[in-house]
Protein backbone atom coordinates (compact mmCIF):
# COMPACT_ATOMS: atom_id res chain seq x y z
CA UNK A 1 0.00 0.00 0.00
CA UNK A 2 2.84 2.36 0.87
CA UNK A 3 4.51 1.58 -2.46
CA UNK A 4 1.35 2.47 -4.38
CA UNK A 5 1.01 5.75 -2.50
CA UNK A 6 4.66 6.57 -3.17
CA UNK A 7 4.26 5.84 -6.88
CA UNK A 8 1.15 8.00 -7.09
CA UNK A 9 2.93 10.83 -5.30
CA UNK A 10 5.90 10.51 -7.65
CA UNK A 11 3.61 10.52 -10.68
CA UNK A 12 1.85 13.63 -9.37
CA UNK A 13 5.18 15.40 -8.83
CA UNK A 14 6.33 14.50 -12.35
CA UNK A 15 3.09 15.79 -13.85
CA UNK A 16 3.40 19.05 -11.95
CA UNK A 17 7.04 19.45 -13.04
CA UNK A 18 6.17 18.73 -16.66
CA UNK A 19 3.33 21.23 -16.51
CA UNK A 20 5.63 23.89 -15.07
CA UNK A 21 8.26 23.27 -17.77
CA UNK A 22 5.68 23.42 -20.56
CA UNK A 23 4.18 26.57 -19.10
CA UNK A 24 7.59 28.26 -18.91
CA UNK A 25 8.42 27.29 -22.50
CA UNK A 26 5.04 28.47 -23.75
CA UNK A 27 5.43 31.76 -21.88
CA UNK A 28 8.88 32.34 -23.35
CA UNK A 29 7.64 31.51 -26.85
CA UNK A 30 4.73 33.91 -26.48
CA UNK A 31 7.07 36.58 -25.11
CA UNK A 32 9.45 36.16 -28.05
CA UNK A 33 6.53 36.32 -30.45
CA UNK A 34 5.20 39.48 -28.85
CA UNK A 35 8.63 41.10 -28.85
CA UNK A 36 9.15 40.18 -32.49
CA UNK A 37 5.74 41.56 -33.39
CA UNK A 38 6.39 44.78 -31.49
CA UNK A 39 9.79 45.17 -33.12
CA UNK A 40 8.37 44.61 -36.58
CA UNK A 41 5.55 47.05 -35.91
CA UNK A 42 7.94 49.69 -34.60
CA UNK A 43 10.21 49.22 -37.61
CA UNK A 44 7.28 49.53 -39.99
CA UNK A 45 6.12 52.73 -38.30
CA UNK A 46 9.60 54.24 -38.39
CA UNK A 47 10.08 53.39 -42.06
CA UNK A 48 6.70 54.85 -42.94
CA UNK A 49 7.57 58.04 -41.03
CA UNK A 50 10.92 58.34 -42.80
CA UNK A 51 9.28 57.87 -46.20
CA UNK A 52 6.78 60.58 -45.39
CA UNK A 53 9.53 62.98 -44.23
CA UNK A 54 11.63 62.29 -47.32
CA UNK A 55 8.66 63.04 -49.56
CA UNK A 56 7.27 66.05 -47.67
CA UNK A 57 10.14 67.86 -45.97
CA UNK A 58 12.53 69.71 -48.30
CA UNK A 59 16.19 70.44 -47.79
CA UNK A 60 18.38 68.85 -45.12
CA UNK A 61 15.50 67.22 -43.23
CA UNK A 62 14.41 65.28 -46.32
CA UNK A 63 18.01 64.28 -47.08
CA UNK A 64 18.52 62.97 -43.54
CA UNK A 65 15.31 60.94 -43.70
CA UNK A 66 16.37 59.50 -47.06
CA UNK A 67 19.80 58.50 -45.69
CA UNK A 68 18.30 56.77 -42.67
CA UNK A 69 15.83 54.92 -44.88
CA UNK A 70 18.60 53.81 -47.25
CA UNK A 71 20.66 52.46 -44.34
CA UNK A 72 17.74 50.49 -42.91
CA UNK A 73 16.58 49.02 -46.19
CA UNK A 74 20.06 47.92 -47.34
CA UNK A 75 21.06 46.28 -44.05
CA UNK A 76 17.68 44.64 -43.44
CA UNK A 77 17.40 43.32 -47.01
CA UNK A 78 20.91 41.85 -46.81
CA UNK A 79 20.16 40.18 -43.48
CA UNK A 80 17.00 38.56 -44.81
CA UNK A 81 18.87 37.32 -47.87
CA UNK A 82 21.76 35.85 -45.89
CA UNK A 83 19.58 34.20 -43.25
CA UNK A 84 17.52 32.57 -45.98
CA UNK A 85 20.56 31.41 -47.96
CA UNK A 86 22.56 30.12 -44.98
CA UNK A 87 20.07 27.26 -44.50
CA UNK A 88 21.33 25.63 -47.70
CA UNK A 89 24.88 27.02 -47.65
CA UNK A 90 26.57 27.06 -44.20
CA UNK A 91 29.55 28.85 -45.73
CA UNK A 92 27.59 32.11 -45.50
CA UNK A 93 27.73 32.21 -41.70
CA UNK A 94 30.90 34.26 -41.88
CA UNK A 95 29.08 36.76 -44.08
CA UNK A 96 26.38 37.10 -41.41
CA UNK A 97 29.13 37.89 -38.88
CA UNK A 98 30.46 40.60 -41.18
CA UNK A 99 26.96 42.00 -41.57
CA UNK A 100 26.55 42.12 -37.80
CA UNK A 101 29.69 44.24 -37.52
CA UNK A 102 28.49 46.44 -40.37
CA UNK A 103 25.13 46.79 -38.64
CA UNK A 104 26.83 48.32 -35.60
CA UNK A 105 28.33 51.05 -37.77
CA UNK A 106 24.93 51.57 -39.41
CA UNK A 107 23.34 52.03 -35.99
CA UNK A 108 25.96 54.59 -35.04
CA UNK A 109 25.41 56.59 -38.23
CA UNK A 110 21.63 56.30 -37.86
CA UNK A 111 21.89 57.64 -34.30
CA UNK A 112 23.98 60.60 -35.42
CA UNK A 113 21.52 61.32 -38.23
CA UNK A 114 18.63 61.15 -35.76
CA UNK A 115 20.36 63.70 -33.49
CA UNK A 116 21.06 65.85 -36.52
CA UNK A 117 17.33 65.90 -37.33
CA UNK A 118 16.69 67.72 -34.02
CA UNK A 119 19.61 70.10 -34.42
CA UNK A 120 18.27 73.69 -34.63
CA UNK A 121 21.53 75.17 -35.94
CA UNK A 122 21.39 74.86 -39.73
CA UNK A 123 25.08 75.62 -40.09
CA UNK A 124 25.87 72.66 -37.85
CA UNK A 125 23.61 70.49 -39.95
CA UNK A 126 25.23 71.68 -43.19
CA UNK A 127 28.68 70.97 -41.69
CA UNK A 128 27.94 67.45 -40.45
CA UNK A 129 25.64 66.18 -43.21
CA UNK A 130 28.22 65.59 -46.01
CA UNK A 131 30.41 63.42 -43.77
CA UNK A 132 27.44 61.41 -42.48
CA UNK A 133 26.13 61.00 -46.04
CA UNK A 134 29.48 59.56 -47.15
CA UNK A 135 29.56 57.08 -44.26
CA UNK A 136 25.96 56.05 -44.82
CA UNK A 137 26.54 55.47 -48.53
CA UNK A 138 29.66 53.37 -47.82
CA UNK A 139 27.75 51.23 -45.32
CA UNK A 140 24.82 50.78 -47.71
CA UNK A 141 27.17 49.88 -50.58
CA UNK A 142 28.96 47.30 -48.43
CA UNK A 143 25.66 45.74 -47.36
CA UNK A 144 24.45 45.63 -50.95
CA UNK A 145 27.72 43.99 -52.05
CA UNK A 146 27.23 41.23 -49.47
CA UNK A 147 23.69 40.64 -50.65
CA UNK A 148 24.61 40.58 -54.33
CA UNK A 149 27.54 38.24 -53.65
CA UNK A 150 25.24 35.82 -51.81
CA UNK A 151 22.78 35.92 -54.72
CA UNK A 152 25.54 35.21 -57.26
CA UNK A 153 26.88 32.37 -55.11
CA UNK A 154 23.43 30.79 -54.88
CA UNK A 155 22.94 31.10 -58.63
CA UNK A 156 26.29 29.51 -59.53
CA UNK A 157 25.80 26.76 -56.94
CA UNK A 158 22.41 25.91 -58.40
CA UNK A 159 23.86 25.73 -61.91
CA UNK A 160 26.69 23.43 -60.78
CA UNK A 161 24.41 21.10 -58.83
CA UNK A 162 21.62 20.81 -61.35
CA UNK A 163 23.76 20.14 -64.42
CA UNK A 164 21.05 21.60 -66.62
CA UNK A 165 22.70 20.58 -69.89
CA UNK A 166 23.15 16.95 -68.86
CA UNK A 167 19.65 16.82 -67.44
CA UNK A 168 18.16 18.23 -70.66
CA UNK A 169 20.00 15.63 -72.76
CA UNK A 170 18.79 12.81 -70.52
CA UNK A 171 15.21 14.07 -70.71
CA UNK A 172 15.40 14.21 -74.52
CA UNK A 173 16.60 10.60 -74.68
CA UNK A 174 13.90 9.44 -72.30
CA UNK A 175 11.25 11.33 -74.26
CA UNK A 176 12.31 9.63 -77.49
CA UNK A 177 12.20 6.21 -75.83
CA UNK A 178 8.73 6.84 -74.45
CA UNK A 179 7.37 7.86 -77.85
CA UNK A 180 8.50 4.59 -79.51
CA UNK A 181 6.74 2.01 -77.42
CA UNK A 182 4.86 -1.23 -78.19
CA UNK A 183 1.90 -2.25 -76.01
CA UNK A 184 2.36 -5.49 -74.10
CA UNK A 185 -0.74 -7.08 -75.70
CA UNK A 186 0.48 -6.37 -79.24
CA UNK A 187 3.94 -7.67 -78.44
CA UNK A 188 2.50 -10.95 -77.07
CA UNK A 189 0.25 -11.31 -80.14
CA UNK A 190 3.22 -10.82 -82.45
CA UNK A 191 5.23 -13.43 -80.56
CA UNK A 192 2.29 -15.88 -80.66
CA UNK A 193 1.84 -15.34 -84.41
CA UNK A 194 5.52 -15.98 -85.01
CA UNK A 195 5.35 -19.18 -82.97
CA UNK A 196 2.25 -20.32 -84.94
CA UNK A 197 3.98 -19.76 -88.29
CA UNK A 198 7.02 -21.74 -87.16
CA UNK A 199 4.74 -24.57 -85.93
CA UNK A 200 2.84 -24.56 -89.28
CA UNK A 201 6.04 -24.87 -91.22
CA UNK A 202 7.19 -27.81 -89.11
CA UNK A 203 3.75 -29.51 -89.48
CA UNK A 204 3.84 -29.11 -93.26
CA UNK A 205 7.27 -30.62 -93.46
CA UNK A 206 6.20 -33.57 -91.27
CA UNK A 207 3.06 -34.13 -93.42
CA UNK A 208 5.05 -34.16 -96.63
CA UNK A 209 7.51 -36.59 -95.10
CA UNK A 210 4.62 -38.86 -93.99
CA UNK A 211 3.06 -38.86 -97.46
CA UNK A 212 6.27 -40.06 -99.05
CA UNK A 213 6.88 -42.77 -96.47
CA UNK A 214 4.20 -45.19 -97.84
CA UNK A 215 5.17 -45.02 -101.51
CA UNK A 216 7.52 -47.22 -103.53
CA UNK A 217 10.79 -45.80 -104.79
CA UNK A 218 9.35 -45.53 -108.32
CA UNK A 219 6.29 -43.65 -107.02
CA UNK A 220 8.44 -41.37 -104.97
CA UNK A 221 10.58 -40.73 -108.01
CA UNK A 222 7.49 -39.93 -110.01
CA UNK A 223 6.22 -37.59 -107.33
CA UNK A 224 9.57 -35.97 -106.95
CA UNK A 225 9.60 -35.35 -110.69
CA UNK A 226 6.86 -32.79 -110.08
CA UNK A 227 3.89 -34.67 -111.76
CA UNK A 228 0.25 -33.82 -111.09
CA UNK A 229 -2.54 -36.24 -110.09
CA UNK A 230 -3.34 -37.14 -113.75
CA UNK A 231 0.31 -37.75 -114.52
CA UNK A 232 0.54 -40.04 -111.50
CA UNK A 233 -2.46 -42.08 -112.71
CA UNK A 234 -0.97 -42.44 -116.21
CA UNK A 235 2.27 -43.57 -114.67
CA UNK A 236 0.46 -46.18 -112.55
CA UNK A 237 -1.33 -47.49 -115.66
CA UNK A 238 1.99 -47.76 -117.48
CA UNK A 239 3.43 -49.76 -114.60
CA UNK A 240 0.42 -52.11 -114.68
CA UNK A 241 0.88 -52.80 -118.42
CA UNK A 242 4.54 -53.52 -117.85
CA UNK A 243 3.63 -56.03 -115.14
CA UNK A 244 1.14 -57.77 -117.51
CA UNK A 245 3.78 -58.05 -120.23
CA UNK A 246 6.21 -59.61 -117.79
CA UNK A 247 3.83 -62.34 -116.61
CA UNK A 248 3.76 -64.45 -119.86
CA UNK A 249 7.52 -64.31 -120.08
CA UNK A 250 7.83 -65.62 -116.56
CA UNK A 251 5.30 -68.46 -117.37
Amino acid sequence: MDVVVALLALFFVLCVAAGVVLTVKATRAVKRGVERTVADTRKTVQETTLKARRAVQPGAAGDIAGLRLTLRSSVDSTRRELEHAVEGDPGLRESIGLLDRLHEYARQVDGELRHLEREPDKSRVAERLPELRSRAERIAQSANSLRWAAQDRARHTAEDEDGLDALTTQIDLETGALRHWTPAAEQESAEAAGSGERSGERSGKDARAGDGAGRSPKQQAALSSGGTAEGQDAFQALLAKIEKLRKPESA
